[in-house]
């Protein structure tokens, strides 16, 4: 998928912020190299069901989690987080 150009009518001000917001859009969608990962800590992690096969890194626990849609589970332990 492409997005759309940026057309004659857009006005001339705009163009900048317009092709930047395409061009972060763009590096989101195909990422040329690691990018940072969401850092919280555990009494304020997200539900994890919103989340699912999401990353985050569990700052006070100095780990990495991912959500399986029900748990956030350890990388380390494979344990759920609670």
């Amino acid at each position: 998928m492409s997005l759309p150009p940026i057309g004659p009518g857009t006005p001339e001000a705009l163009r900048p912020l317009l092709k930047s917001i395409c061009d972060a859009i763009i590096d989101l969608r195909a990422p040329a190299e690691p990018k940072p990962v969401f850092a919280v800590a555990q009494t304020g992690l997200p539900p994890a069901a919103s989340y699912p096969n999401c990353v985050v890194l569990v700052s006070d626990l100095d780990i990495l989690a991912h959500s399986d849609g029900v748990h956030w589970i350890r990388q380390d332990t494979g344990a759920v987080i609670v």
